[in-house]
Order: structure tokens, then C-alpha cells, then sequence
């Protein structure tokens, strides 16, 4: 694997950068986001519509090891030769997280754990370093992270702590016993204590690891809180290797990760969108051309970022989900069929505003990435959350 840093936002901490797999006939460019998956693939697209999505911005697949406990055995998977040929996405970059919106348990007083507990599609179950390898070995990602025990932001010093040193431990048994050629991502975690972020990042900084997963985020830190637990991480982090975060999926938070640094990033936010019925909708034109003005309508549940396409005022809307979309829905259907489909529980729908919204997502990460190179991603951002929060604030006096 190579990573290099192309541009940097006028001396901040937001960059710009290109990822390089011998592996992967593309490079892909940063910030990049990870499309969501079950089992390898994202929950509602068909592998065969997968060409229709921006490529190569949408050949990053995470996908969860945990998946994989119930049905094909981990020696079938092996014998086949791993998850590209298995799914057929030779092409496609598989990055393993064992982390699936998934959070281990927040034992006060379990601090002899020897592996990560887990809720999984067989219940829960502890996950020792050399399960989790075994796994790893099996499906043959091109990046995965280590084995981490992740603690919501409310749990005890004493066992933030022991976290923190049961996932360094976690992280040399899983490099001494890694047979893979897959790129290791060390993990980062240490909950809402800034000193513990730093030390574990320090030393995670010091082991013989291509990239960095930032973990233990999105588990009850406001995002105030956040700011300061970004910066003690990236600070220890060396410039020239990659960081991938979870738990950051909200725009606002994306544009928040990119500020300290990041430049991967893994969340549910389009399959929680999707899932919901909503459709993306905010601008996605450079910060001069962004003069779209929300009206504010309690019934349409917009919020200046989606639209709830279950509400009735799109009964009969004949137009596309957003003007001007190249993604295959907006140039095939309209508000109308999308409306009609999800309230008689049709599971196209939910197809069709997958492959949009992650269209319209990708194309914010490459709206992103413009404003770094331009240099302007500050104004980027404060234009982008000034809307928003106008908007809220004129929905809010429309009620």
C-alpha cells in the first residue's frame, strides 16, 4: 500500500491525499468515504448496478468479520480464496473493521477480558485476537484494522484505561500472527480522555503499522467533546500513513474529521438515511454557487440536508429527487414513483435511494476534496454549516 499527501488547506490540518493498492487497478482519492456493507456487499444495491455509482470513489467496501459467523464456513471462504472472488469485486478495495455500529460491552469491572464481546448475527459472543485472525487470514481484505475494545464516552477511568492497554496487547498478537498480505490499520481508541487518546495513539504510532483506525467514536461524545480528542489523536499520528475513523457519518461531522486530519471514513449514515426513506438533497456546487435557499415545511421533513419521501406532498411530485442528478434514480424516476414504492413497503425504494443518496454522498467527499485543493475548505465548511443551521432555524420558527 502507498498514501501521499497531495494538498494541505493553507496550513491546517485538512489534506488531501491518494491511496495506492498494488491490488486495485485505481487509486483513490481522500477524503474518501467506505460504502457500508452486509456481508461484502452494500445492504440494498445489486452487485450489478454497483458500475452505475462515481468510480473509483465508490470501490472503498467496509465490511464486518462478524458477519461471517453464521453460514459459510471461514475454510470455504479461504478455499474459494477470500471475499474478492467469492463476490466477484476483483476490482474493489475490502477493508475490515470488526466494529459494525456494533459496541463491545461496557464492563466497569471486566478488566482480565481476554477477547472483545461482541453483538453478532448469533447472538453475542467473545472475540479472541486469534478468532479474529483467523477471520482476517480467511477473507483476505486488502486493509484491516486490529482487533479493539471500544468504550462508550461514560465509562470509568478504570476502565477507559484497561481498554486502552487491552488493545495495544490485542494489536502485537495480531501483527505477530498476520499471514495476510492486507495492509494493517492499528487501532486507535481511549474514549473521552484526551490523555489516554494521546498515549494510545503514541504508541500505536510506534508499532510496524501502514494506517491508523480511529475507534471509539459516535459512542456518546458531543461533538464538542470530540474536537479535542481529534487533535490528541492526529497530533501523535505521523503525517505520511492513512487514518480511517468510524462513527462519524452526519455531514457536519465528516467535515469535522476532515478539519483534524482524516481521510477515511466508515459510518451507517447512508444505510440509517435509506433505511428511513430519506433522500439527500443538500447543494453540492462550490461555496460560490451556493445560493439554494430552503423553504422551511413541517410536512416535507426536510432539514436542509434531506427530504422524507414517505410525506405526502410528494404524492404527486413528477420531478427527480434533486435537479440536475446523474445518478441512475434521479435520471430514471421520480418523487412520485419513490412515494408510491415506499408506502406499499416496495424494497425498490429503498434500492433506489440507496443508490442515490450514496451518489449524492460521494459527490459531497468530492466537493471536499475541490475546496482542500482550491484552499478554501474552511469556507467550505462554515458556508455549509451556516445553511444548515439557517435552515433549522427557519423551520423551527415555520412550526
Amino acid at each position: 500500500m502507498k498514501f501521499a499527501v497531495k494538498a494541505w488547506n493553507n496550513g491546517g490540518k485538512a489534506r488531501s491525499g491518494v491511496l495506492q493498492l498494488g491490488s486495485c487497478p485505481h487509486n483513490i482519492e481522500t477524503p474518501a468515504l467506505l460504502l457500508t456493507t452486509r456481508k461484502g456487499l452494500p445492504v440494498y444495491i445489486p452487485p450489478d448496478h454497483l458500475p452505475s455509482l462515481p468510480s473509483p470513489d465508490s470501490n472503498l467496501l467496509h465490511f464486518s468479520p462478524l458477519h461471517f459467523l453464521e453460514g459459510i464456513s471461514l475454510k470455504a471462504i479461504s478455499n474459494i480464496g477470500g471475499l474478492h472472488p467469492l463476490l466477484g469485486l476483483h476490482d474493489h478495495i475490502m477493508v475490515a473493521v470488526p466494529r459494525d455500529s456494533i459496541i463491545s460491552i461496557p464492563d466497569h469491572d471486566s478488566t482480565n477480558r481476554i477477547g472483545a464481546s461482541f453483538e453478532t448475527p448469533c447472538g453475542r459472543m467473545l472475540i479472541k485476537p486469534a478468532d479474529y485472525m483467523e477471520m482476517i487470514s480467511s477473507m483476505r481484505p486488502n486493509l484491516w484494522a486490529t482487533l479493539a475494545d471500544e468504550v462508550p464516552a461514560w465509562v470509568s477511568e478504570k476502565r477507559n484505561k484497561a481498554s486502552v492497554e487491552r488493545t495495544l496487547k490485542w494489536l502485537d498478537e495480531c501483527i505477530t500472527s498476520n499471514s495476510t498480505d492486507g495492509a494493517v490499520l492499528g487501532s486507535v481508541v481511549g474514549g473521552s480522555r484526551v490523555e489516554q487518546r494521546r498515549s494510545c495513539a503514541q504508541e500505536v504510532a510506534r508499532r510496524n503499522v501502514e494506517g491508523f483506525w480511529i475507534g471509539g467514536f459516535g459512542l456518546g461524545e458531543s461533538m464538542e467533546e470530540r474536537n479535542p480528542l481529534l487533535n490528541a489523536v492526529m497530533d501523535s499520528l505521523p503525517e505520511q500513513k492513512p487514518r480511517l475513523i468510524s462513527g462519524l457519518g452526519l455531514p457536519e461531522e465528516v467535515l469535522q474529521g476532515v478539519a483534524a486530519g482524516v481521510d477515511l471514513f466508515d459510518s451507517t449514515y447512508i444505510y440509517d438515511l435509506t433505511l428511513g426513506g430519506f433522500a439527500l438533497t443538500f447543494p453540492l456546487e462550490s461555496i460560490e454557487k451556493q445560493v439554494t435557499k430552503y423553504q422551511p415545511n413541517s410536512n416535507s421533513g426536510c432539514d436542509g440536508t434531506k427530504i422524507n419521501l414517505k410525506a405526502t406532498m410528494y404524492r404527486k411530485d413528477t420531478s427527480p429527487i434533486v435537479d440536475n442528478c446523474k445518478c441512475y434514480t434521479c435520471q430514471n424516476h421520480t418523487k412520485a414513483y419513490i412515494n408510491h414504492l415506499l408506502n406499499v413497503h416496495e424494497m425498490l425504494a429503498h434500492i433506489l435511494l440507496e443508490m442515490h443518496n450514496t451518489h449524492h454522498f460521494l459527490g459531497f467527499f468530492r466537493s471536499i476534496r475541490e475546496a482542500i485543493h482550491q484552499g478554501n475548505f474552511q469556507k467550505f465548511r462554515q458556508k455549509f454549516i451556516g445553511n444548515r443551521h439557517e435552515h433549522l432555524f427557519s423551520a423551527a420558527l415555520s412550526v
